[in-house]
């Protein structure tokens, strides 16, 4: 059963998850395609994913939930955050809304949710979009260290924002304030801070996805990476380019770790022409 908030857009509908009330948005018609927002301090689908949600909902029925511990989804006491938990959670979310088979796409820490559905649960997957995805080996960047080490203000969520950008226009204070509000509701720092504990490069290790399983995925797939990310390297892309038989990977110049947002349009139509394949 789900039921409807008119509050913050960011706020939608609900469904109850292994009994966690979770927040999701589902707009449009057609084959249906979730998204899976990234792990930045505030973080929560519609500010990840709000130019990328109507312009998908065109063609597809496009979901897109706050990920256990972040936005507007519950937040018990207890819980264990790691990959497993995540998993499980979306699993009971495709579960709950009778979603059989579905498209991912995945950002940033959403990539490795989305390879680790994919891995273990190859029956619900169909296509896979991978942006700026973590779910390899490599080496925390001093930009990843910093997002999942943000200690609340407002000058270090500006220079945060400076991180994910390249285009510098669009970032101001005022997103600065807002993403600061979002990141220190009661409970969200200290379910965010209990998630990527020092030293963090635990955290990306605990996040890959066996390579041999990778190469073992038969989904077609589309990689999408910003050329100047400073959050997650190049690199990775080009590691699953390698490890994923059917998979092409589309670059853009002048983009950080914001593909969706930087180069909203293109993102969009490149989506949605690989989903409509």
């Amino acid at each position: 059963m789900t039921t409807s908030v008119e509050h913050s857009p960011e706020i939608a509908d609900t469904v109850v998850v292994n009994g966690i009330a979770t927040n999701y948005h589902d707009q449009g018609q057609g084959a249906p395609v979730v998204l899976i927002h990234g792990s930045g301090p505030g973080v929560t689908a519609w500010a990840n994913w709000r130019t990328t949600i109507p312009a998908l909902a065109k063609s597809f029925r496009v979901i897109a939930p706050d990920i256990l511990g972040f936005g507007y989804t519950e937040r018990p006491d207890g819980v264990e955050y790691n990959s497993a938990t995540w998993t499980d959670h979306l699993i009971g979310f495709l579960d709950a809304l009778g979603l059989d088979r579905v498209s991912i796409v995945g950002n940033s820490f959403g990539g490795s949710l989305a390879l680790r559905i994919a891995t273990e649960h190859p029956e619900r997957v169909d296509r896979l979009v991978l942006m700026g995805s973590v779910g390899v080996p490599f080496e925390i960047t001093d930009g990843l260290d910093a997002v999942w080490g943000f200690e609340p203000s407002l000058p270090a969520m500006r220079k945060l924002l400076d991180v994910f950008a390249y285009d510098r226009t669009l970032v101001s204070d005022e997103l600065a304030e807002l993403r600061l509000a979002a990141a220190t509701r009661p409970g969200v720092q200290e379910a965010f801070s209990a998630m990527f504990p020092a030293p963090r490069q635990q955290g990306v290790d605990e996040m890959a996805v066996d390579e041999n399983l990778i190469a073992g995925l038969e989904n077609e797939t589309l990689i999408v990476h910003g050329r100047d990310d400073q959050v997650i390297p190049l690199s990775n892309s080009l590691r699953l380019l390698e490890l994923i038989t059917n998979s092409q990977l589309h670059v853009f110049g002048r983009c950080g770790h914001w593909v969706q947002i930087e180069h909203s349009t293109r993102f969009s139509k490149l989506v949605a022409e690989f989903l409509a394949e």
